[in-house]
């Protein structure tokens, strides 16, 4: 179907000194349903085919779940074979599933996104409902579950054993007999061993590594006894419940630190690791657990159990040591040191650092060219062999090392002369020769790696190309084609995929990339106000993935209601150099904004149809402390915004964030600090436009206590501003339906200057027929 543009001819149409403007139709409950078809619960359906997540069998067999007219299939891939069929009989494996849990379920909308096969191939597993089912791959018959690994447990590489935590210690469970023993007994509150649960980020599984042998773990007793608090309180009828949990800040004088340690689990017997206690820190995120829940980042055992290789990193990110452990004495030596004068990343997203204990080498990432390269080091002497990799492009993320070939395989991103954020796999011998392009096609690569290293699943795309998944060997040869991605019924149904741009940083140099989105009735004889939705960084950027989309958040949906929407990757985002990454170190409170307002007055520039006298901007977390910063930084460019679980004073953020972007809190003898440049309520006051704050009450990330700074300051400097705390949200809230209508609501009023549908009530549309 055709959509139509929501507005009568004359209403967008420039701005005038010469002449008033007539005034704008009210929206429609019609107009807003057009736009609520954009969203990603009405696109997604549209498209089959898609990206493909493999669950990697033995054998380098596969499954994954793919997107099919009306639903969703599993599919089973036999490389050997060369086949690619469904995993099993979906219709009667509903039917078994149906009456096993006394619920009805429907084929193909099976309540598990990936399950896991038996080694003999005559079983599946899932878990779905709060409860892990089986049933057979006929289809025949399904039942409960019984577990035998307590839940949030680590299980062993032999599968004999699982880790558990239980009143602050860990305890292991004999799968075969059930019986469960205390590895250790001195845990106690706020000290306990493998806890996950420093600042923002917690869980109940612990954070281990178990050795190839199984037969020890490496872990760390975790001090928090004298670390700060933070506080939530719910919203209920009667006596609230009080949240607390431990919060460290930036410039707290104690915070979070772990006292390794290595665990023979048949004893059982503690080797405390003889060096001081260790920051909680990691050469990748905001956490020692990167990968997810319990994931140890920065931790390898070496294949007989016998040594341990880790990084140790500063409070600040700026200073990083290799280790090495003696897993029986505790004995630790220093192997590599890297400084550096802003911070230490190991790789985007994934640490991208491996110790080859076979040879005693270690692969080490580093940004001290500028770009992220791949360095071979002698881990006995510390010494450096030899560069892998070099050049103005940056490594990304290891994919897989061969000891034996001396071969590397990598996923890099702006090597080939394209958008510099498209991820491509290459290989490269340790010496730094042979690099080869495994992934030719142009667009951005999202790649899986067999265990065996033989063949990766390769699927690409870009902004306004649909994924193609294809298995290829070692080599980069395809083996098996998998899925093409069909957007037919996502472009009748009006959609139009969102236009690449590139504009000059604030520099009038470094190129930067966006996306514009314009409404599928867009006429270029009209002018369109433009809204930005913002994402500083600096671990991410506003477009974050490149890979096609069919939604992005609400961009094209708040488009359709007659707006110009856009997201720029500012300098100050994460993929490029170095110095693009730390172009604002130490003064967050830039956010990108210099950048954002050069791109759109290029734009402007470059497009008629653009009004730049109607400038608005929104953005969560990050972007909702980005997007008020704009707000009071650029009072006269931006007309109207919306911050969202903004961290608008990182004092008030936990630690590790804002002393890795910004560096260490440092008070000067007049009070100030060097955190004041980045405090959004020290800028308040000049606030000229219409702004909406909004924050979840129970915001265990962002401590809502961030917003209610702003709110302060706006009081006191007098400001007119709107104030929406959601009871009981988390940090998530951004695509509620009752935000996302209450950020449609202030755009359409205060920038579009129309009225909209009073208390529009967003729905899914009904599923599109098969």
């Amino acid at each position: 179907m055709r959509l139509h543009s929501l507005l009568l001819p004359a209403i967008l149409a420039s701005g005038s000194a010469q002449a008033p403007q007539p005034a704008l139709r009210p929206l429609t409950a019609a107009d807003y349903a057009r736009a609520e078809r954009f969203m990603s619960y009405n696109t997604g359906p549209l498209v089959t085919g898609g990206s493909v997540h493999p669950i990697w069998l033995p054998g380098d067999r596969f499954s994954y779940r793919t997107a099919v007219r009306g639903g969703f299939e599993f599919v089973m891939v036999d490389p050997a074979r060369k086949s690619r069929e469904r995993a099993f009989d979906q219709v009667k494996l509903a039917a078994a599933l149906s009456r096993a849990a006394d619920s009805t379920f429907d084929a193909l909308h099976l309540p598990f996104t990936r399950f896991d096969l038996s080694p003999d191939g005559k079983s599946i597993t899932f878990e779905a409902r709060g409860r892990r089912w089986i049933c057979d791959v006929p289809g025949t018959a399904c039942a409960a579950a019984v577990d035998a690994a307590p839940r949030n447990s680590v299980t062993s590489p032999d599968s004999k054993r699982a880790v558990f935590i239980r009143d602050w210690n860990l305890w292991v469970r004999d799968l075969a007999t059930g019986e469960d023993t205390p590895l250790t007994t001195d845990g106690v509150k706020d000290f306990g061993y493998a806890t996950d649960n420093a600042g923002w980020r917690s869980s109940d599984r612990p954070i281990v590594l178990w050795s190839p042998d199984s037969r020890k773990l490496a872990t760390f007793r975790q001090d928090q006894r004298n670390v700060g608090e933070m506080y939530l309180v719910d919203t209920r009828a009667g006596h609230p419940t009080l949240k607390a949990w431990k919060y460290p800040l930036p410039g707290d004088s104690v915070v979070t630190m772990i006292q390794r340690v290595i665990i023979e689990v048949d004893g059982p017997r503690v080797v405390h690791l003889q060096m001081p206690p260790d920051q909680h820190r990691s050469t990748a995120c905001d956490d020692v657990a990167c990968e997810g829940p319990g994931e140890w980042a920065d931790v390898q055992w070496n294949a007989d159990g016998s040594r341990l290789a880790f990084v140790s990193t500063s409070r600040d990110h700026k200073h990083e040591w290799v280790r090495l452990a003696d897993a029986a004495t505790g004995n630790v030596r220093e192997a590599v040191e890297e400084t550096v004068p802003t911070f230490f990343e190991s790789g985007f997203d994934h640490v991208s650092w491996r110790w080859l204990s076979g040879t005693n080498e270690l692969i080490w990432y580093s940004q001290r060219s500028d770009w992220g390269h791949l360095y071979l080091y002698d881990a006995a002497t510390g010494a450096l062999k030899n560069p892998i990799t070099s050049g103005s492009w940056k490594v990304l993320q290891l994919a897989r090392v061969d000891e034996k070939a001396r071969t590397i395989w990598f996923i890099a991103a702006g090597r080939e002369p394209v958008n510099p954020y498209f991820r491509q796999l290459y290989k490269v011998r340790f010496d730094g020769t042979g690099l080869k392009l495994l992934s030719p096609e142009e667009g951005d690569h999202e790649i899986a790696m067999a265990p065996s290293g033989a063949m990766f699943v390769d699927t690409w795309s870009q902004p306004d190309v649909g994924p193609v998944s294809v298995l290829r060997d070692a080599a980069g040869r395809e083996l098996l084609r998998l899925e093409k991605t069909d957007i037919s019924r996502l472009v009748a149904a009006g959609w139009k995929p969102p236009m690449p741009f590139s504009v000059k940083a604030r520099d009038g140099r470094t190129d930067l990339y966006g996306l514009l989105f314009r409404p599928t009735g867009f006429d270029s004889t009209r002018k369109y106000p433009i809204v930005n939705r913002v994402y500083p960084g600096p671990q991410i950027g506003s477009v974050g993935s490149w890979a096609f989309s069919p939604a992005r958040g609400d961009a094209q949906a708040l488009a359709e209601l007659g707006f110009v929407v856009v997201e720029i990757d500012a300098m100050g985002t994460a993929m490029r150099s170095l110095s693009f990454q730390a172009a604002y170190f130490g003064d967050m409170g830039d956010n990108g904004l210099p950048d954002q307002v050069a791109g759109m007055k290029q734009l402007a520039e470059r497009y008629s149809w653009i009004d730049l006298d109607k400038a608005g901007i929104y953005g969560h977390s990050g972007g909702g402390f980005a997007a008020a910063g704009a707000m009071f930084r650029y009072p006269d460019f931006f007309k109207v915004g919306i911050s969202e679980a903004g961290n608008h004073d990182n004092r008030h953020y936990e630690d590790d964030w804002g002393e890795k972007w910004h560096g260490l809190l440092v008070k000067n003898p007049d009070g100030s600090t060097n955190y004041d440049n980045q405090a959004n309520q020290l800028v308040a006051g000049n606030l000229k436009g219409k702004l909406l704050l909004a924050h979840g009450t129970m915001d265990n990330n962002v401590p809502p206590g961030n917003t209610m700074l702003v709110v302060d300051a706006l009081i006191r400097a007098n400001k007119d501003f709107d104030l929406l705390m959601l009871p009981n949200r988390g940090h998530g809230f951004g695509n509620e339906p009752y935000m996302v209508r209450r950020r449609w609501d202030y755009f359409v009023k205060y920038l579009l200057g129309a009225e909209p549908p009073k208390e529009y009530e967003m729905r899914p549309l009904p599923p599109p027929v098969p």
